[in-house]
């Protein structure tokens, strides 16, 4: 896997994309304050930044999406007796007892999502200008990991499931606060020639990080290999009578892997100078009125950079919705069972992650809403594909399809808004990112709920998602990648609109 290639100079024209020069050759990341260093330099930093993403996979695909919010919404946590009245056959007892799992799990993560929306763009804020940003992103990042570690300790016991719920908030929270500084890292890893394909690297490592760990996890604890009652090549014990044993070894070896692979950024990437770019530190109170100030100057000076905000929340709900509701899709609909739907997770992150490093080539030879905007057409008409397929081949083509380009747009959309951004003022622009997306993200999960209602079909889930995806792509196409202003009032009368 190699590190992108830097362009030989700031000054120096590119044509076409960044030119090949040595890696000797001096280069001026895009932060301000940050020294010119050789390109050979600033590779390393770029590779050690993109490790953290490699490493936050832990956490993304392990507890998350398939194995520790699926385990605690599970029947392991349901009363035995239910679980034993229902039988293969299930009962409505034992649908209401899962239902109001569910619905555990849910409100949890709904009320992490509730306080990222609140506290991001402070957050972001406060680390901007005082040279805090990696301490920020150490603590955060280490507050998930522990997190994580004392999600061993939650045994398949009904009264545990409040525990792994609120250790499942904690770590949303804390791995969303912990993002917004290292999204604005990446102005410290890159020139601004080479923002796209940098930023595209951290995803495809992201997600190749989450191949290879759901892989390892996979082989050595999870798949019943020897026995129904035992997982992995090490037989470790599963189910209620193995106090699932396997899914909480998996979990406690992904805290270690994000550990493992958090320590490159930490150890190689200097630590942002205090620049004074940003607001002097100020109180909680006093960080909220200059975020609404900031907000009432991007709508008045550039609006569009708004809408780009209000456009990126939109169609990344539509992505989440894609992997949300991808999986019960292919179960419900198309019969894939248990294995077949981890099986196709697997390849939807290999070509997600290959789509992603092609995306970032493309992000800086065309930019990015070029990037964003073809992505989003095929995504949406892959969508409406699986409308109208039969079959597992077919779910399986038209599925990948959609993997595919979910990558270029998370990482065009993450390199749009770092093109947009004010120097001096990444963490505060990135917490509004995280914000917004927070903000809309009952969008996906809540069209999808109404189209299966009124329909009695699963299947018609996909159009509330495809509704999604078309109405973040409307709103992002008078959007262009233009620098915003953040100056005082005496500057923002004489200028005109940027964005």
């Amino acid at each position: 896997m190699s590190v992108p290639h830097e362009p030989p100079a700031a000054s120096a024209p590119v044509s076409g994309g960044a030119a090949k020069g040595s890696p000797d050759d001096v280069v001026q990341p895009s932060q301000i304050g940050v020294a010119p260093v050789t390109r050979r330099e600033l590779g390393r930093r770029a590779t050690a930044w993109a490790l953290w993403d490699w490493g936050s996979a832990s956490f993304n695909a392990v507890v998350t999406t398939f194995v520790f919010s699926r385990y605690i919404a599970s029947d392991l946590f349901v009363d035995p007796a239910i679980v034993d009245a229902a039988g293969e056959g299930g009962s409505p007892e034992l649908t209401r007892a899962l239902a109001d799992n569910a619905s555990v799990v849910a409100w949890a993560v709904a009320i992490a999502g509730l306080l990222v929306a609140l506290l991001a763009p402070v957050i972001g804020q406060r680390s901007d200008g005082g040279g805090r940003r990696k301490l920020w992103v150490a603590v955060n990042t280490g507050v998930t990991i522990l997190a994580m570690v004392g999600m061993f300790f939650v045994t398949p016991v009904p009264e545990y499931l409040w525990l792994g719920a609120a250790l499942l908030a904690a770590g949303n929270l804390f791995f969303e606060f912990a993002s917004v500084n290292y999204n604005a890292m990446l102005h410290q890893v890159s020139t601004k020639a080479a923002l796209g394909r940098t930023s595209g690297y951290g995803w495809g490592m992201g997600y190749v990080g989450g191949i290879v760990l759901l892989g390892l996890l996979l082989v050595l604890f999870i798949f019943p290999l020897a026995s129904p009652d035992a997982g992995g090549v090490l037989a470790v014990p599963n189910g209620r009578e193995g106090g699932a044993l396997d899914v909480r070894l998996a979990v406690l070896t992904s805290a270690v892997w994000f550990l493992v692979f958090a320590l490159p950024l930490l150890l190689k990437v200097p630590e942002l100078p205090p620049t004074g770019a940003a607001p002097p530190k100020v109180g909680i109170v006093e960080s909220y009125r200059i975020l609404f100030r900031t907000i009432r100057r991007i709508a008045r000076t550039a609006p569009k950079t708004l809408l780009f905000l209000a456009a990126s929340a939109v169609f990344r709900d539509g992505l989440s919705g894609v992997f949300t509701f991808g999986a019960i899709i292919a179960s419900s609909v198309f019969g894939f069972s248990a294995t077949e739907v981890i099986l196709f997770a697997i390849a939807a992150n290999v070509t997600a992650g290959a789509g992603t490093f092609v995306g970032g080539w493309a992000d800086d030879r065309f930019g990015p809403k070029i990037v964003i905007v073809v992505s989003l057409v095929v995504l949406s008409l892959s969508g409406l594909a699986v409308l109208f397929v039969e079959g597992k081949a077919m779910f399986w083509v038209f599925g990948l399809a959609l993997s595919t380009f979910v990558g270029p747009v998370q990482s065009a959309s993450r390199s749009f808004m770092a093109r947009i951004t004010p120097e001096g003022r990444e963490g505060e622009m990135f917490g509004l990112y995280a914000t917004t997306g927070r903000a809309v993200s009952f969008l996906a999960p809540t069209l999808f709920a109404v189209f299966v209602s009124l329909t009695g079909d699963t299947r018609f889930g996909i159009l509330g998602i495809v509704l999604v995806l078309i109405a973040g792509l409307l709103l992002v196409l008078p959007v262009h990648p233009r620098p915003t202003v953040l100056e005082g009032a005496e500057r923002e009368a004489s200028s005109k609109p940027t964005a």
